[in-house]
């Protein structure tokens, strides 16, 4: 399980996010000593930190510069500030993306996840029930049986099989397939999803994808 640093003073709003992470399989850790924060950083062991811009004793930018000069941990800026400037300087200090509050909690972990996938923490081999899931080459095999997904597919499935046992909507996915460039409309996404209900009956797994009426689709 992969470690979130949570550096935000507003005790609801940190919680709130922790809460979030644990739901989408993140293990949070809360940042206590903001009077060392660098340090109480850098102890962790943390795989990406959502860093606020407006916290106690310094700023977000002035923590990252500081934090750049000992470690690539992946750090997303999370703030009420929407000017380009800001982001521009968040992204020049060292950031690896940065989210404008209130934004969606679904946007946020995508956000997470592709940070996450980019500076290769996510490994790209993941696994569903008893077969292999190989993320770059697009393939799920099963014993000595392999199948091949599409992009798009393998865009779908990556999406079901990261909050297994949850239902994921339809909006979910269609924005996991917009953060990967891939546009499609709703009559497109049902074809995509049949075609891979069809591939994993084909390697033994029946009714693998439950849909939901009016809520989306459930991988089990």
């Amino acid at each position: 399980m992969k470690k979130i640093m949570i550096v935000e003073d507003d005790e609801t709003i940190s919680y709130e996010l922790a809460k979030l992470l644990e739901n989408n399989h993140f293990q949070p850790i809360l940042l206590q000593d903001y009077q060392n924060a660098l340090a109480e950083i850098l102890d962790s062991a943390c795989d990406l930190i959502l860093l606020d811009m407006n916290i106690p004793f310094t700023s977000g930018e002035v923590l990252l510069q500081e934090l750049r000069k000992q470690s690539n941990i992946p750090v997303i800026m999370v703030t009420s500030r929407n000017s380009e400037i800001d982001e521009a300087l968040s992204m020049s200090y060292g950031a690896d993306d940065y989210i404008t509050k209130p934004y969606n909690p679904h946007i946020l972990i995508l956000r997470i996840k592709a940070v996450l996938k980019r500076t290769g923490v996510i490994s790209p081999i993941l696994s569903y029930k008893d077969a292999i899931v190989h993320m770059q080459k697009g393939m799920i095999k099963k014993d000595q049986i392999e199948i091949t997904l599409t992009k798009n597919e393998m865009i779908i499935f990556s999406c079901l099989l990261q909050h297994q046992d949850r239902i994921v909507t339809r909006d979910e996915l269609m924005v996991a397939l917009w953060s990967h460039e891939e546009f499609m409309n709703d009559n497109t996404l049902t074809v995509n999803i049949s075609r891979l209900r069809t591939k994993l009956r084909n390697i033994g797994y029946e009714d693998a994808i439950d849909t939901r009426k009016g809520m989306g689709y459930i991988l089990r």
